[in-house]
């Protein structure tokens, strides 16, 4: 079997400096792939193959030679299963020379999941990885460099997801956005030229255009009839009715920050919490609605760490595979019966746990200033606010149309 190893060639340049190599062995045969890159040999840990901290750009040139090690030995793999151990060095480095002149855009994802997984971001892989599937269904099993991705390839890749059929225009604009990040990124490492980027405002480039989506919450007085739904014979709904209700009366709190608020989060009446998705800390005031529903779950000494609802109870919060599954599965539960309640309530509209933030966004309107709603919803930007507000705001326009047509 053939081995993969990189290291530093003993030949330097006029400025001293060596060429960092891949070297692949077989049958005690050796050949050589340049990465391009020349280093200082007082810069290189031979016995980990890594350049080390104390060079300026180390973290560049390892993120370099660990893509080039993953492209060949993936290449090496690819080759003993089709050829079993019948194949020449000579062979394989044609193969290798192929598929290393460009960045494998595949190889870079990998490496992006995993950084991901360790910062324990599993939701952003459970939403990305299916995109990284629909561009290599596209490719059809082949490689895909940084430098096949260009405005015809992308056009192709969107011309394929329209004629699969199974796609919206969001969920294909999100595949563009996913390659878009990564291309990025590359281009910050100095893995790919700026030059080639194919996105942008200007001709000839991809825009990507997010299609707006449309956001129907809840009227009050539809929420009203929810709350005053006789559930007690149906434990699992109160509970999904509560659940949904304790998001919306704490301005559409994601789920997934719902289900982890723990006892020892309430103090004085109020809620102290830190968000899942950008770690802001909030503190907003527990109504007596909301206490109400607290007081439902009182079974434990609320000076404990435990969690008021019981999805996640008994996890190791550490555990973030498991945590993201559970909630995960909660939601479906919850969904399920919260489409049984919106029958019993006379309710048309469909309800899932998002709904909470939209309705919450309904009622609010134009009512609440746009700096205390970006404040409640916990947005970075405060023009993300205004975007989504402007999916409830229709008073205005509602005017204007009357006073055309009511003559």
């Amino acid at each position: 079997m053939a081995t993969i190893n990189t290291i530093l060639r003993k030949k330097s340049n006029k400025q001293g400096l060596f060429p960092i190599a891949v070297r692949v062995t077989k049958d005690r045969k050796s050949t050589f792939l340049y990465t391009g890159q020349y280093l200082d040999p007082k810069f290189w840990d031979g016995t980990k193959q890594k350049v080390k901290k104390s060079h300026p750009n180390s973290a560049r040139l390892n993120n370099l030679i660990a893509i080039k090690q993953a492209e060949a030995n993936s290449i090496l793999l690819d080759t003993a299963a089709k050829d079993g151990d019948h194949f020449s060095v000579q062979e394989l480095k044609s193969q290798l020379t192929t598929t290393l002149s460009g960045h494998s855009f595949f190889e870079y994802a990998e490496k992006h999941f995993k950084q991901l997984k360790e910062s324990k971001k599993l939701s952003r892989i459970d939403s990305e990885r299916p995109l990284l599937n629909r561009i290599k269904d596209y490719m059809g099993g082949k490689s895909l460099s940084f430098d096949q991705i260009t405005v015809p390839f992308l056009r192709g890749l969107q011309s394929y997801l329209r004629a699969v059929g199974t796609l919206g225009d969001r969920s294909i604009a999100n595949v563009l956005m996913f390659i878009r990040t990564l291309y990025n990124r590359a281009i910050q490492e100095k893995l790919v030229k700026p030059e080639f980027y194919p996105f942008g405002s200007e001709k000839g480039k991809i825009k990507i255009k997010i299609p707006q989506s449309v956001k129907i919450g809840l009227t009050s007085e539809e929420i009203s009839r929810i709350e005053n739904l006789d559930l007690s014979v149906h434990a699992p709904q109160n509970h999904a009715r509560n659940v949904w209700l304790f998001s919306f009366y704490l301005a559409g709190m994601r789920i997934a920050d719902v289900l982890k608020i723990k006892w020892a989060d309430i103090h004085e009446g109020r809620l102290f919490y830190q968000m899942s998705k950008n770690s802001k800390v909030i503190s907003l005031k527990i109504s007596d609605k909301l206490q109400n529903i607290i007081d439902q779950y009182a079974d434990l000494d609320p000076g404990t760490n435990e969690y008021i609802f019981p999805e996640l109870r008994g996890i190791d919060h550490n555990n973030a595979d498991r945590m993201l599954r559970s909630t995960k599965n909660a939601t479906l539960k919850f969904n399920k019966h919260l489409k049984k309640i919106t029958v019993k309530a006379g309710i048309s509209k469909k309800i899932t746990m998002h709904i909470a933030r939209h309705s919450f966004g309904n009622i609010a309107g134009d009512k609440i200033h746009p700096l205390m709603l970006q404040k409640l919803y916990r947005h970075s930007d405060l023009k993300t606010t205004i975007n989504y507000q402007a999916n409830f705001i229709h008073k205005e326009a509602d005017e204007a149309l009357d006073a055309v047509i009511n003559f």
